[in-house]
């Protein structure tokens, strides 16, 4: 589905509440998505303020209710849907993902299963909790992982983003320690074959008439891996958008994006990160609910490269959350 006007369609007087910061490893990225956000709805004339999600916030909803709320928070505040039961509790409409589908996005062994069950293309894996990976005995689980899924592998929290705690190990004596630098962020650890490609992220947004896929972007970072540095630090990665791919790969790049958002039961706006292998082929890596809004975020880039401005979307976002509401 092509990309449909954002020209301004949002009422005079349209209150919105930007959450933002939380306590997850990504506090820093999350408040600066959330400053951007906030200064993209002023622009476009939306009135709008930015909280914490801490004690003052529900006496907050409670006492002056906005129309609606846009979920700014990355890492387990925001994405694991823990907060949206809350303010579906409250009765506040929000942008993105119920409480559900955020939760099944989040973990990404339970999104790989879905993507399986739909025939979306995932990277063969296994999820390990830290518990059972020390019962069963560390050296003979790794042996049986590298005899199974092979090397290069991808090492990374189930539950994550920002690239914290992944590694990629090419060597079977380096997976020890990435194990170990993976339960620092989260008890379970997802190991997964790693595909060899180039890095693709498709952000898919819905405004009303379904949703459609902005340009992909493709990343390029300086190391080779896309890690929390690489992500969030100017100079350290090169994105091309849209992605340098023929017609018929980023048509079928777009295709498996929407089909994983489509799956998880997503609404409004989601990321999908791809690999897109030498022979074109690509493969769904994860979903974000709540993309990155920074400086070097993606889905801002997308947006861009799609023609379309920022502020006008989000505005658009917000005012569909505050009629569902």
């Amino acid at each position: 589905m092509t990309a449909p006007s954002t020209a301004p369609v949002v009422r005079a007087d349209l209150r919105c509440l930007v959450l933002a910061g939380g306590l997850s490893y990504e506090r820093d990225v999350s408040l600066r998505s959330g400053r951007r956000v906030l200064d993209a709805l002023r622009a476009v004339g939306v009135e709008a303020e930015m909280l914490d999600a801490d004690v003052a916030l529900l006496p907050a909803l409670k006492s002056d209710p906005p129309d609606a709320v846009f979920i700014a928070l990355h890492g387990s505040t925001g994405e694991d849907g823990s907060l949206r039961g809350v303010l579906d509790l409250c009765g506040v409409p929000y942008v993105g993902p119920d409480a559900r589908s955020a939760r099944l996005a989040w973990d990404k062994p339970s999104a790989k299963a879905v993507f399986v069950e739909y025939g979306i293309p995932t990277p063969e894996w296994v999820a390990l909790p830290h518990d059972r990976f020390s019962e069963l005995g560390a050296v003979a689980v790794l042996e049986r992982i590298v005899d199974r899924l092979g090397l290069p592998l991808m090492v990374k929290p189930a539950q994550g983003g920002s690239g914290l705690g992944a590694a990629v190990v090419r060597d079977a004596s380096a997976l020890p320690a990435a194990m170990v630098g993976c339960f620092a962020y989260d008890q379970t650890a997802l190991v997964e074959r790693y595909v060899e490609g180039v890095d693709v992220a498709v952000s898919v947004l819905d405004l009303g008439e379904g949703p459609f896929a902005l340009p992909p972007v493709e990343i390029v970072p300086s190391n080779g891996v896309y890690d929390y540095a690489a992500r969030y630090t100017a100079g350290l990665t090169t994105w091309h958008t849209p992605a340098r791919l023929s017609a018929e790969t980023s048509a079928e790049v777009v295709k498996t994006a929407l089909a994983a958002h489509q799956a998880l039961g997503l609404r409004d706006v989601s990321r999908v990160d791809l690999i897109v292998a030498p022979s074109g082929e690509c493969t769904v890596l994860e979903v974000n609910v709540a993309p990155g809004m920074t400086e070097t975020s993606l889905l801002p880039m997308a947006v861009q490269a799609g023609g379309l401005d920022l502020g006008d979307v989000i505005a658009r976002l917000v005012m569909q959350a505050a009629e569902r509401g």
